[in-house]
């Protein structure tokens, strides 16, 4: 019996194959805890990706009013948005920090962290991943000033044309509002123009008004008329009575070979020199000059109506006077540590028919056409604006079937592209004018925003 007892207990000292449940046993725990790890990692992942996104989102976010923000103000509207569009249950003790800096351009820096419980990691002692993110948005040194020189002609009245350069010059200030982050990102200017332009009627006192014309058009009876005579003198009305219009400046009966309305050169004290009054009976709306004064700007736009004969040159020496200041227009002064992008958009519907000296008023003047741009020398408006680093677009409304104006091909571009067919538009309706607005304010913004 005893020896029966011996073999039994050396076989059961032998005997291995109760140890495979044991082995199992030990062997499964690294493999449970890798699966488990994949899966509280795979679910930090996920966390990361929506905290980025939502870092992201906060700092364009952010950028819109971050220069008028304090530090705690910033702080909390950066710590609302991630919190608001990260929507993950499982993110914990969420931390957001924002901070702005206008050192050569703009910029928003936000950071964020969040914590992740674990559960399969707990077995090994880590209870919770911690998930951090940065997210930068930088608007660069660029700043905007604009100037719209806009078509106030009588054939505006047609074809709904008006009515939707209204909407599409509001849409598009919209958006160049938007394109600032603080005042003086974006300045606008606005110059309606007809065969004249109008500086306002109050600068009747000014001294770079010239009044020889005016003076020989407007005359009263300084005594009282009887029957079409005059018992008194003849003499010039007062100038308080000027609705505000000048035309062309040089001399009187030709241009010849003065270049004055093709300058932005400021009065010398020569009558050539100085901008002529003219009581012209089409008379646009007063010019803006820049601002960034958003309801007033609107409020001109409302009051454009449509009457007169075309002149674009008028239009735009105007649009490029009320980017350097003249007259009765203020340039402000730019800032050394931004980058400026001066901007002309000139919008016509019409080819040119009449200026100070040539053109009848309805049919298409050559005449005019070459104070603007000369096509076999370049010479012109157009020349002089861009060689002085001013980038010029143009957009031809054409609903009557009008020739596609060449000058006003020829005088899209910039100093580094003198002819740019990118910058000319054409559109054949009236809605076609909200559809090339927005494409240019589209590509101006996009200018404006560094990175």
């Amino acid at each position: 019996m005893l020896r029966q007892i011996y073999r039994r207990l050396t076989a059961f000292r032998r005997d291995r194959s109760g140890n495979v449940a044991i082995t199992f046993a030990l062997a499964a725990l690294p493999l449970v805890g890798t699966v488990g790890a994949a899966v509280d990692f795979s679910q930090a992942n996920r966390t990361k990706a929506a905290l980025q996104s939502a870092l992201d989102s906060a700092a364009l976010m952010l950028s819109r009013d971050a220069a008028t923000l304090s530090t705690t103000e910033l702080n909390t509207k950066a710590t609302n948005y991630v919190q608001a569009m990260l929507n993950q249950p499982q993110a914990k003790d969420i931390t957001v920090s924002a901070a702005y800096t206008s050192d050569g351009g703009s910029k928003v820096v936000v950071n964020g962290s969040v914590s992740v419980p674990t559960v399969f990691m707990g077995v090994i002692g880590v209870n919770n991943v911690t998930i951090s993110g940065s997210s930068t948005t930088a608007w660069g040194t660029t700043r905007l000033r604009v100037a719209l020189v806009l078509d106030n002609t009588g054939s505006m009245d047609s074809d709904g044309k008006m009515t939707a350069l209204k909407t599409a010059t509001k849409n598009l200030l919209t958006q160049l509002k938007g394109a600032a982050s603080v005042d003086g990102d974006v300045y606008v200017s606005i110059i309606p123009f007809a065969k004249d332009v109008n500086i306002g009627a109050g600068n009747y006192n000014a001294s770079y008004i010239d009044w020889t014309d005016w003076n020989a058009d407007n005359q009263v009876c300084s005594g009282f008329m009887y029957k079409g005579t005059c018992w008194g003198s003849w003499g010039p009305a007062n100038h308080n009575t000027w609705n505000g219009c000048v035309t062309d400046r040089g001399p009187s009966s030709s241009p010849g070979s003065s270049t004055w309305d093709q300058v932005v050169t400021l009065p010398n004290g020569t009558a050539n020199s100085k901008w002529p009054a003219e009581q012209h009976n089409a008379c646009p709306a007063a010019m803006m000059g820049l601002t960034y004064n958003w309801t007033n700007l609107n409020s001109l736009v409302d009051q454009m109506q449509p009457s007169g004969a075309t002149n674009q040159p008028i239009g735009l020496v105007w649009g490029w006077q009320s980017l350097v200041g003249g007259g009765p227009l203020t340039a402000p002064a730019k800032d050394a540590n931004y980058k400026y992008s001066d901007i002309i958009i000139l919008m016509s519907d019409g080819l040119n028919t009449q200026d100070r000296w040539y053109g009848n008023g309805s049919t298409v003047s050559t005449a005019v056409d070459g104070r603007m741009y000369v096509s076999s020398t370049g010479a012109g408006t157009c020349n002089n604006i861009k060689t002085a680093g001013v980038t010029i677009y143009t957009i031809q409304v054409n609903t009557s079937g009008d020739p596609t104006s060449t000058l006003l091909q020829n005088c899209a571009g910039s100093k580094d592209k003198m002819i740019d067919p990118s910058k000319f538009f054409i559109v054949t309706s009236a809605s076609g004018i909200g559809t090339v607005f927005k494409q240019i304010g589209t590509g101006l913004t996009q200018l404006r925003v560094a990175k």
